[in-house]
């Protein structure tokens, strides 16, 4: 996820320059390729591409590990059952009518917050819930590549690629899950490590959500696997067709 804070324009041109990169990358995949003479020029910038985001998501993966073990602090995102209204200096209305443009008063649920001083355990809670948020985000990476590189060798509906589609569907099913489930469990823990039972913002409820996203990715991919092997089986018996007829010739 390619993110930027502040104003409008110096945001948009960060992310311009964000999204030039990855363009300049592809634009050097297209000039090699054409200096070899090369008519899969897709296919070897997809897997130029999914090679670097997998690099960079290793990366950071290594980065999320070190400092749950390292710092003092954790950073939390989960909804919790905290509620916390908006600031009375925030200009709004609770309700009736107004003559001019006006917020309705309202508040959100705390979910983004970082805790110092945090204990062990729930800095690798914390920890955990990135890592599989961050995995997530990175599988659709891998099975591009190895879909891309299982093409490039002339492999395309084989063995490797249908498993890849099927370990890619339980991964997203189990991370997408976890990463939910995680995230919400863990925010509430750190509020509980910091707030005593008797305070009014102790939480007594988990506020915990699995979206649809990661059931029906699996289903997608699952079927997309079923698609590779049906087209292996044909690839097969056309290749048993071309044998016979050779051998009748």
């Amino acid at each position: 996820m390619i993110s930027f804070g502040g104003e409008l324009w110096p945001s948009l041109g960060y992310i311009g320059i964000a999204l030039a990169v990855i363009a300049l990358i592809v634009t050097i995949v297209f000039w090699r390729g054409r200096r070899r003479g090369s008519k899969t020029f897709a296919l070897d910038a997809a897997l130029t591409v999914s090679g670097v985001w997998i690099m960079g998501a290793a990366l950071v993966s290594v980065i999320i590990v070190i400092k749950a073990l390292t710092v003092e602090w954790a950073e939390l995102s989960g909804a919790t059952a905290v509620w916390i209204p908006w600031p009375e200096s925030l200009p709004c209305q609770e309700s009736g009518e107004t003559a001019s443009t006006i917020l309705n008063c309202s508040g959100s649920n705390l979910s983004d917050f970082t805790v110092s001083n945090a204990s062990l355990g729930l800095r690798l809670l914390a920890g955990a819930a990135q890592l599989a948020a961050h995995i997530l985000a990175t599988i659709p990476a891998a099975m591009l590549a190895v879909i891309c590189f299982q093409t490039l060798r002339g492999r395309t509906f084989s063995r490797i690629v249908t498993r890849t589609l099927v370990v890619g569907a339980v991964a997203v099913l189990v991370f997408g899950i976890a990463s939910d489930l995680l995230s919400g469990i863990a925010a509430t823990v750190g509020l509980r490590e910091v707030f005593p039972p008797d305070s009014e913002w102790y939480p007594w409820a988990f506020q915990l959500t699995v979206t649809p996203l990661p059931l029906v990715g699996a289903l997608a991919l699952a079927a997309l696997a079923a698609v590779f092997r049906q087209g292996m089986r044909l690839q097969r018996e056309k290749e048993l067709l071309q044998r016979d007829t050779e051998g009748l010739v």
